[in-house]
């Protein structure tokens, strides 16, 4: 892997270009490498690439796509340390996270390696006399995905498998802030077998991106990241006749029931809210005491919070790193700053952190307010950092209005011991994903991810069967031979008979 990262295009890697910019260390702050930031021309070179490779791998039966998947599959396995390390370099998350976050890219590998079985269409007999009609699915085409920082691994491995599978080829445009995964797993997909061109990872801004969304060749475009991105996605690739999902932002909330196993919640809460320095789109970051539980919630909350071990991902015992850049840890800061001028009760204030040996790396403690109400601004956006905000309600139906009528509607959880609440909420809340005593309910691979309201724009989830529908078109055929005697011709809409 070079030191400078440029892009992985036809099967081999490109030369460095002028045009590009430093990867940092976060938990030091210091330049790891340079990227190449891929111009139109070099976007278009790898979309041509890629649909010069379509002729072919869309030829290649579902049962052998599906064991290069394999292959790839064991040569991740193999490399599963040297990716997470990668990834803790890169973005700073935990090692322990890291290799966790591979593993969720693993299971839809794994699920995508069933696609002779998840292609399979449907068949009818006599639909009428002497007819039959079938259904059939077929790939799209040259198919693009945009990731963002936060998963390198996980998010691209939603996408680039199961296309693939279906037959498609694709282009992938990762965050050019963490690119060293996304271009190794390239190089794994090449050695399991993969024709050049079939996979291509270009790094890039703006540039490529719009290149991507506007090409004729580009049948569909998947995304990740915050709701304004996603949505000039969705506009822009929609306009140029593309089939697009696009996942936004979120804000997660966490209803704690008066009921609940306190300790239970306040350890979810605690995982899913400082996990990753809160740079999870389903990291809970609101959480709604019930009832007279609050006192008691923040209370067990706020040492937990203090006593977070915070530092280098790459050390052992290191519960949470730092955040991707120093710009956005300045913007995190600016958000906790609007909270407190707001009236919320700051409760742990970890904005002057500060690592023994990593003075300059780009970290942020641990932070906790109460007493958070729905008109401030650390309640409405996405703070993407680890903050935490609880917000009082007296009773469940409060809580399930404010969640309901917030912006976004990814992921949500409920922490009771009472089945008839937690029924009713499942069945109440208006949000794609939903726990119950499960802090963060990432779906299966065998299941669809995706939220509701302004955290997805298009029809379609991420894996799962949604994922199958999204990378291919159904055809439908009707079929009827002649037995020697031919019909008169017919002037009217054919009937069954």
């Amino acid at each position: 892997m070079p030191l400078n990262k440029t892009h992985f295009i036809a099967g081999k890697f490109t030369e460095p270009s002028d045009h590009g910019q430093p990867i940092h260390n976060p938990a030091t702050g210091e330049i790891s490498a340079n990227v190449s930031l891929a111009s139109k021309n070099e976007t278009e070179a790898a979309i041509t690439a890629a649909q010069k490779a379509f002729t072919e791998w869309k030829q290649v039966t579902p049962l052998n796509r599906a064991r290069i998947l394999f292959k790839f599959k064991e040569r991740v396995e193999q490399h599963r340390n040297e990716l997470a390390e990668l990834i803790t370099c890169e973005h700073g998350k935990v090692l322990d996270d890291a290799r966790g976050e591979i593993t969720r890219g693993l299971e839809v590998v794994e699920f995508a390696c069933g696609i002779p079985h998840l292609l399979k269409g449907e068949y009818t007999e006599n639909v009428g006399t002497d007819v039959d009609a079938w259904s059939i699915k077929q790939p799209l085409g040259v198919v693009a995905g945009i990731t963002p920082f936060n998963f390198p691994a996980m998010v691209p491995m939603w996408m680039f498998p199961l296309a693939l599978a279906c037959g498609n080829t694709f282009v992938l445009k990762p965050s050019e802030k963490d690119p060293s995964v996304p271009l190794r797993l390239a190089e794994l997909m090449h050695e399991a077998g993969l024709p050049d061109g079939a996979f291509n990872v270009i790094n890039g801004d703006k540039e490529a991106v719009d290149t991507l969304l506007t090409h004729q060749d580009i049948q569909a475009v998947s995304f990740v990241g915050s709701t304004p991105i996603a949505e000039y996605i969705y506009q822009t690739a929609s306009h140029a006749g593309k089939r697009v999902q696009a996942l936004g932002g979120a804000k997660n909330h966490m209803v704690i029931m008066p009921d609940a196993d306190l300790d239970q919640a306040v350890n979810a809460l605690v995982g899913a809210g400082y996990g990753s320095a809160g740079e999870r789109c389903m990291a809970i970051s609101v959480a709604v005491a019930v009832g007279d539980i609050a006192d008691k919630l923040v209370e067990k909350l706020a040492p937990r919070v203090r006593e977070l071990r915070i530092g280098n991902g790459m050390e052992p015992g290191v519960e949470m790193g730092p955040l991707i850049s120093k710009a956005h840890r300045s913007k995190v800061k600016d958000h906790i700053d609007s909270g407190v001028a707001q009236g919320a009760s700051l409760i742990v204030d970890g904005r002057n952190l500060k690592i023994t040996g990593h003075e300059e790396g780009y970290f942020l403690g641990g932070c906790l307010f109460d007493n958070v109400t729905t008109d401030m601004g650390i309640y409405k956006e996405e703070i993407f950092g680890p903050v935490l905000s609880v917000v009082r309600v007296p009773d469940y139906k409060t809580a399930v209005d404010i969640i309901n009528a917030h912006e976004y509607g990814n992921g949500t959880a409920i922490f009771t011991r009472d089945g008839d609440s937690a029924r009713q909420f499942a069945h109440d809340i208006q949000i794609g994903m939903v726990g119950i005593n499960v802090p963060i309910p990432v779906p299966m691979a065998f299941h669809s991810f995706g939220g509701w309201k302004r955290s997805l724009f298009g029809p379609l989830h991420m894996h799962g069967e949604d994922g199958v529908r999204f990378y291919t078109r159904k055809k439908a055929i009707t079929s009827r031979w002649p037995t020697g005697i031919r019909g008169d011709t017919e002037f009217v809409i054919p009937t069954m008979k």
